[in-house]
């Protein structure tokens, strides 16, 4: 019998937001200018544009940490933004306030304006641009800047690297916390930017909507169960969200992401992971190369395998 087993489950999310700490090459953001803010963006230009009155930098980091039990527990990477973060950055917490506490899914989305005002509480408004970043690679990061593009704000960037590649670089940390004036955001929600489950059912017999699954490939062909069946969604084809980036935890070169994201640009695709955080990270990766209808279920197999009426699929031995 297989069943969701939490302590695995945030193996695995340790396993994604823990590869990056071997090594920072040349970074492979695209540059479009020294001015201008691409979605992606390097060290280099952040340092540069620090002191922009009108940027908000965010920590996004939650912190894996072992419990009593020998598994992972996902918490609240406060600690880790306390002892040190990039200058003039905020912490927004998606163990806290950037999530619905009340739902019994991890991660579930807050409404629309409750987003907002936890975002404007950070100094993000209308007329901001915001770099986010986390401790480990970018899958957190992602997802806030997802969740941003969700309400109808566009001025976003995830920092390629995130504070791995910072420091690597020898650049300077701050243990100050951010003093931004609380700023109005104003939600204009895009909800074809999020998937439901009836959605991600009615795409299994729908050649025009293309599922794409971000496990890792073990647990895509159903060789391990993180939750109460094995498998995928019918249907669905597998970029595991690791092969993203390459072993600095940057995401790799735009023609080699081009080779793992295919199709037509303009179809209509759903993403989904176990909680809707590795998935933000392919759906960042297929906005930035072209593709204009991407959904991200953000309940994804967490509410998917605990349902048997939903069908999954796991590969020939």
């Amino acid at each position: 019998m297989y069943y969701f087993n939490s302590s695995r489950f945030l193996v695995l999310i340790a396993v994604v937001v823990f590869v990056a700490f071997l090594g920072v090459p040349e970074s492979r953001a695209d540059s479009i200018g020294d001015d201008a803010m691409d979605s992606l963006v390097t060290t280099e230009w952040l340092s540069r544009h620090l002191d922009d009155p009108d940027l908000v930098v965010l920590d996004c980091t939650v912190r894996m940490v072992l419990d009593e039990d020998g598994g992972m527990q996902a918490v609240s990477g406060r600690a880790d933004y306390d002892s040190g973060h990039i200058p003039t950055a905020g912490f927004a917490d998606l163990t806290g306030d950037l999530c619905d506490l009340d739902s019994p899914l991890k991660y579930a989305l807050p409404t629309p304006q409750q987003f907002c005002a936890a975002m404007g509480a950070l100094g993000v408004g209308d007329d901001s641009r915001v770099v986010l970043y986390d401790g480990y690679n970018s899958v957190w990061a992602a997802r806030v800047w997802w969740m941003l593009r969700w309400v109808g704000f566009d001025r976003a960037a995830v920092l390629d690297g995130g504070l791995q590649a910072w420091t690597a670089e020898e650049r300077s940390l701050s243990t100050e916390p951010a003093t931004r004036s609380a700023k109005q955001l104003t939600a204009s929600p895009r909800p074809a930017l999020v998937a439901d489950r009836d959605e991600v059912f009615a795409a299994i017999a729908d050649d025009t909507v293309l599922l794409v699954d971000a496990m890792p490939e073990p647990h895509f062909k159903g060789q391990m169960a993180l939750y109460d069946r094995p498998g995928h969604i019918p249907s669905a084809v597998n970029v595991p969200v690791m092969s993203l980036f390459d072993e600095s935890g940057r995401f790799r070169s735009q023609d080699e992401l081009a080779t793992l994201c295919e199709g037509d640009r303009d179809s209509r695709f759903i993403v989904y992971c176990g909680g809707g955080i590795a998935a933000s990270a392919n759906a960042f990766v297929m906005h930035r190369l072209g593709f204009s209808d991407v959904a991200v279920y953000m309940a994804s197999l967490q509410e998917w395998a605990a349902d048997p009426t939903n069908p999954l699929e796991v590969a020939e031995p």
